[in-house]
């Protein structure tokens, strides 16, 4: 496995807030004149941003999930070899609002893929690539509900797969957790995003030196 310190990924289900943190986050970083690029998977590059669309639309639910996995993939290389490397290598900071932990949690444990499948699958497209910490930020799927009725949000494809199926994704984020507790950071997502906020920065201070 590739771990670059300068290389950090934010994971959770469906409206745990993890965009805003990455926002919040973000404005920390420009105090200290820290500029990182961040992408979304899937997504960040024209093919992959391609593919997002097939991936997430409504009308294609025929989509099978062997399919929906190695499409998860192809995004996922494109975007690793494009755009995160590159940065890598010349020693910016680079955060992910998702990587390849959600494919694990959502293809392995939410679909009921082979997990040791997925991973080498990970491994090959990511060409061994791991992020340094990753932020999971934790919420119940009866909160993530709410929260899209709240916004008044229209499902995508995925979205649709109901509370039982992100109870699977949520339990699989847990036990991935549990297995790389060095890498994984648990934040409870149900608070205030001020304070949510405010623990990640306390984290990021303690393992980069942030300073003015």
């Amino acid at each position: 496995m590739k771990i670059f310190k300068n290389f950090i990924s934010f994971e959770g289900i469906d409206f745990s807030g993890k965009t805003t943190q990455i926002h919040l986050l973000l404005e920390n970083l420009k105090m200290y004149n820290f500029h990182p690029l961040v992408v979304r998977e899937p997504g960040g590059t024209k093919i992959s941003e391609k593919i997002r669309d097939i991936l997430l639309s409504p009308a294609n639910h025929e989509i099978f999930r062997k399919t929906e996995l190695l499409l998860y993939e192809a995004a996922r290389s494109q975007l690793v070899h494009q755009m995160i490397l590159p940065a890598l290598k010349e020693d910016k900071f680079v955060i992910v609002d998702r990587f390849y932990d959600s494919t694990t949690a959502y293809q392995g444990f939410g679909r009921n893929l082979d997990i040791e499948v997925i991973k080498i699958l990970n491994s090959f497209a990511t060409s061994g690539l791991k992020p340094y910490k990753t932020f999971f930020i934790d919420i119940s799927p009866e909160e993530s509900e709410r929260r899209r009725i709240h916004n008044k949000h229209e499902q995508d494809r995925l979205e649709k797969g109901g509370i039982d199926f992100f109870n699977k994704i949520r339990q699989g984020f847990l036990q991935l957790c549990i297995e790389e507790p060095k890498r994984f950071v648990k934040i409870n997502g149900e608070r205030k995003s001020e304070e949510i906020s405010n623990e990640i920065w306390n984290i990021m201070k303690t393992h980069w030196p942030i300073r003015k």
